[in-house]
């Protein structure tokens, strides 16, 4: 089967899994330094896969990623991939003091250029966490010199998401005139609102079919989407952390399957990084303060 002709958006969110959110209630912050990383072998696993697909990815690496492991930080931007920022500590942005939020994205960004030696273009939140209630993130996150954002979901989850925003990329206009731009994970529309379908735990959860179709919905539709994943997800050996029922399914459930079928999908779609795809898509334009109302309007 030929791939479809789009070029969509392959994104890596580097955490190891003990960061992630659902699994937070069950591991301390204070312990993360004392248990084994399995971060840098499963990034390299990818970079590898990419390698040999012949594809490029953005990485949004998280700060205390690159802190502990800068030689995996100098690998990605060497394999031609785009490196950018997934914030300090994993933190969600609705539950940090703005002034800690604005610092520890500082640092990350300042420790991903120093060891990648390149400019870091893109943002993407812990556990996509801009939300109507932390949209003050965006305003510090364009003063901080990134060109785009990735962290709106449009749709509803209990733990994020602004149901009514644009699904397609567009631009925010801050608060100092300058404008952010926003690449949405990607959803398809469903009877009653939006099913997010761009990657992580739903590329597990549904099956695969039904992922390909909804993806391949976009592509037809002249959109290209944005795919996430993270790299315990091809690590289905990783130590099982006891947990809520909820939180066990979310982040175990078919981690034996999500490699091969990334390989599928590699093989059917076409992809690059996230600023190449963004850098050539017309963008709509919004004003921040519309996101915290009918921003569906501008979709």
């Amino acid at each position: 089967m030929s791939k479809q002709k789009i070029k969509n958006a392959m994104t890596v969110d580097v955490e190891d899994y003990f960061h992630v959110s659902a699994l937070a209630a069950s591991i301390d912050r204070a312990d993360w330094d004392s248990i084994p990383s399995r971060v840098e072998n499963n990034t390299r696993r990818l970079l590898s896969l990419f390698d040999e697909t012949g594809i490029k990815s953005t990485f949004f690496v998280l700060g205390w990623v690159a802190e502990r492991f800068p030689e995996l930080v100098r690998e990605i931007v060497a394999g031609g991939h785009e490196l950018a920022c997934h914030g300090f500590s994993h933190q969600l942005i609705y539950k940090q003091e703005r002034d800690v939020f604005f610092e520890e994205t500082r640092r990350a960004k300042e420790i991903l250029e120093e060891i990648g030696g390149v400019r870091v273009r893109g943002y993407r939140a812990a556990s996509y966490s801009i939300t109507k209630q932390s949209l003050w993130a965006l305003d510090m996150i364009g003063e901080l010199g990134f060109d785009y954002d990735s962290s709106i979901v449009p749709a509803r989850h209990d733990l994020y998401g602004i149901n009514d925003a644009p699904s397609v990329p567009y631009e925010i206009r801050l608060q100092s005139s300058k404008c952010l731009s926003e690449f949405p994970p990607s959803t398809i529309a469903v009877p009653g609102g939006r099913l997010p379908i761009g990657g992580g735990g739903y590329f597990r959860i549904f099956p695969y079919w039904f992922s390909r179709w909804g993806m391949g919905r976009l592509n037809r539709q002249q959109q290209p989407f944005a795919f996430y994943l993270h790299p315990w997800e091809i690590d289905p050996e990783q130590p099982r952390v006891k947990t809520s029922m909820k939180s066990s399914f979310r982040h175990y459930h078919n981690l034996d399957k999500f490699e091969p079928r990334l390989r599928r999908l590699i093989g059917e779609f076409d992809f690059g990084t996230m600023a190449e795809v963004l850098d050539n898509l017309p963008k709509c334009e919004i004003e921040s303060a519309t996101l915290a109302g009918a921003a569906g309007q501008a979709a």
